[in-house]
């Protein structure tokens, strides 16, 4: 394994299918288990021994430096976003010939990852999976949000927009050099409320959540009730997400 590490968040998304509640907030920062997104993913990054990060950042840029200010490295993407590939190229300066951990901002992976280093050549890309029958990528097995990439292979991306599948990870499959790394999970891409609410219920063992400053009078069953978040004495909810704003989002 290669003595130098560094590690990338990408942050970046537009968080579309999350809408509305990325009107409100970028995805990044949705909190699940009353903590952002952007810091589980920062934890990842640390529990694997990564302490010098960067995360790359388009929407909300004023919430997301404030949040992560003196804490990561931030790449600012503008006009567009880049994407995971381009985001990578855009950061090769900083990450200077290193091997580089990325994970996915919006990714909610709880368990050990000390498999996705152990015994690595430091030549191939290792991609972290989980058993996945219904949305698998590779044969059963789904991309799990978190990787490592050699500096061979950072090196070669450019910051334009653009995916790692499709400029990258295709042709090592194609080469015999991407390894799939079982992890135990358990994995939900928080892509959609649906399973934003899910990646939720399970950091909470199916409790609700309730944010700091949320104020709850009336009832509410598997929901998530981000910061601020009021629930009136008359209202009964289910399976929602209520916002510091008012906005109600059916899971």
């Amino acid at each position: 394994m290669p003595a130098e590490l560094c590690g990338v968040v990408l942050a970046a998304g537009a968080g579309t299918r999350l809408r509305p509640l990325t009107d409100e907030l970028p995805k990044a920062l949705c909190p699940v288990g009353n903590r952002p997104l952007v810091d589980l993913a920062l934890d990842r990054l640390l529990s694997l021994g990564c302490t010098d990060v960067a995360v790359n950042v388009h929407a909300f840029p004023s919430l997301m430096s404030s949040h992560l200010e003196g804490r990561a490295f931030l790449s600012y993407e503008r006009p567009v976003a880049l994407g995971t590939a381009g985001a990578l190229g855009a950061l090769r300066p900083w990450i200077g010939g290193r091997a580089t951990i990325v994970t996915n901002a919006d990714a909610y992976l709880v368990g050990p990852l000390e498999e996705l280093l152990s015994g690595w050549s430091g030549t191939t890309i290792r991609l972290g999976v989980v058993t996945d029958e219904l949305r698998p990528d590779f044969e059963g097995r789904r991309y799990a949000g978190v990787c490592v990439m050699p500096w061979s292979d950072v090196s070669g991306l450019d910051a334009v927009p653009s995916g790692l599948y499709e400029v990258s990870w295709a042709a090592a499959e194609r080469a015999g050099r991407l390894e799939l790394i079982d992890l135990e999970g358990p994995f939900v891409d928080c892509g959609t409320p649906t399973d934003y609410l899910a990646a939720n219920l399970l950091a909470s063992g199916g409790e609700t959540v309730v944010g700091e400053g949320a104020v709850l009078l009336g009832s509410a069953e598997r929901c998530v009730l981000w910061p601020g978040a009021r629930v009136e004495a008359d209202e009964t909810l289910r399976d929602v997400i209520r916002t510091a704003k008012g906005l109600t989002v059916q899971a």
